[in-house]
């Protein structure tokens, strides 16, 4: 499953992913993964997810993330959960730009039976027709 928070900047969407984060270790029977472009919420998040900090993996492009994915997923046979805060800070691209990166995502998460939760930002005029099917 792919999900996207999408909404302007200053709408609450890395409360809310880290409340899905938070809420889903409960009664996940498999592991967590917090992806974030930084530290400053990583007192916020569980201990029970995983905190990584994207920057230091040097992670710059949609083809660069879904090669981290999978190789997080073929370590990690438990993976049943990956959230994403900032996709686009993460990787410096367009959201134009992303429909083969949410092709593959979605392929990868149907493989691999895991679920992969992002927030992005932008207007709600300017969702591309990709993407609405996962709005959450």
């Amino acid at each position: 499953m792919i999900g996207v928070i999408f909404g302007e900047k200053g709408t609450g969407k890395t409360k809310q992913i880290l409340e899905m984060a938070n809420k889903s270790v409960l009664s996940a029977k498999g592991n967590t993964i917090f992806i974030d472009n930084d530290i400053s919420y990583i007192y916020d998040l569980s201990r029970k997810a995983r905190f990584i900090n994207a920057t230091e993996y040097g992670i710059t492009s949609p083809k660069m993330l879904y090669g981290f994915l999978c190789g997080l997923a073929a370590s990690d046979f438990d993976l049943e959960t990956v959230y994403i805060d900032g996709l686009l800070n993460i990787i410096g691209h367009k959201l134009d730009d992303l429909e083969g990166l949410f092709d593959d995502l979605k392929k990868f998460s149907e493989k691999n039976n895991l679920s992969v939760i992002m927030s992005i930002t932008g207007s709600k005029e300017t969702v591309p027709a990709y993407m609405k099917e996962y709005l959450l």
